[in-house]
């Protein structure tokens, strides 16, 4: 990419300082909590794959996991949100690492903590908060919530299927507070979620009312074992062709944007039949000259070049 100086640059490295305004974000780059801000209504601009509302919806009436699998940027995700927003339920967001544990998805004490302010073991629940599983898995009648776990392949080998165990069973046990059950001193405990309720937990133990939808993305980096892939409904995400793209593009950035900058929609489709490229990428990039009104052949075609680069080069 050249270095000669654009009308858009807000950063020229020449050293002078001059009057600053941040540009505005895109919308999937905005993070305020607020109802306005479009990053919490990703799920509105999801256009599910062919054939997939079946299996969605036989997710749904079986209270099975859907083990979402495909390419970055094909909406794996998205999905999850899609869910949440056209059934009006809330959702948690499980983040797996290759650190993540069963038990800090299921719940968190703060044993420490407690200790150090000198508290009576009746007071445990304020010490101790329900993780994104152990909220999922606690709901109210009628209410059930939507679970995504991200990126289940990056997790240890034997996180699936205890996973599996826990979400099979419907339920599981808080050891710390059935020692308190046991020492007669208290039999329920209140506790809060990751959405900030309140839930009251009976004898220890975290019993599901209503089965949450769970969703679990994978980008494919690793094979599950058939017990695992037998409790799950599987979901392949093909990649968007252009009349999807357009939409998405038009979704996010507006139908003006989407018919001015068409070519690169194209060029995308066509440059993905070689390359690794994710939606996101074509979504900068159209973006990113929509926004910075580049209207300069050489300094597109160079902007283009820097913002497609396939995924599977470093």
């Amino acid at each position: 990419m050249s270095d000669e100086i654009e009308s858009w640059f807000k950063f020229r490295g020449d050293g002078i300082k001059r009057s600053f305004t941040p540009p505005t974000p895109p919308p999937w780059r905005q993070f305020a909590k607020n109802s306005d801000n479009p990053r919490f209504k990703r799920g509105k601009n999801f256009i599910p794959p062919t054939g997939a509302l079946k299996l969605i919806n036989a997710a749904i009436y079986l209270r099975r996991p859907l083990l979402v699998t495909g390419k970055p940027g094909t909406g794996k995700t998205s999905l999850a949100y899609a869910l949440a927003e056209e059934l009006g339920l809330d959702i948690l967001r499980w983040n797996i690492g290759t650190r993540s544990t069963l038990k800090d998805a299921l719940y968190r004490y703060d044993a420490i903590a407690r200790v150090q302010d000198g508290k009576q073991l009746s007071d445990i629940g304020n010490y101790m908060r329900l993780g994104p599983l152990g909220s999922a898995l606690w709901s109210k009648a009628n209410k059930p919530k939507v679970l995504l776990v991200d990126e289940i392949d990056k997790s240890d080998i034997d996180l699936p299927n205890d996973l599996l165990h826990v979400l099979e069973e419907g339920r599981f046990e808080i050891p710390e507070l059935k020692r308190l059950k046991e020492s007669e001193e208290s039999k329920a405990v209140k506790v809060e979620t990751e959405l900030k309720e309140i839930a009251e937990i009976v004898d220890g133990e975290v019993i599901c009312k209503e089965f949450p939808y769970v969703v679990m993305t994978s980008n494919g980096e690793r094979d599950f074992p058939p017990a695992f892939l037998r409790r799950c409904l599987r979901l392949k995400m093909e990649e968007p062709e252009v009349d999807k793209l357009r939409r998405i593009v038009a979704g996010y950035l507006g139908d003006k944007v989407q018919k001015d900058y068409d070519n690169i929609i194209e060029e995308f489709c066509e440059q993905r039949k070689s390359k690794v490229l994710a939606t996101d990428q074509l979504l900068n990039a159209v973006h990113l000259i929509s926004k910075g009104k580049i209207d300069n052949i050489q300094a597109i075609e160079a902007l283009k070049q820097a913002l497609l680069q396939p995924l599977d080069e470093s």
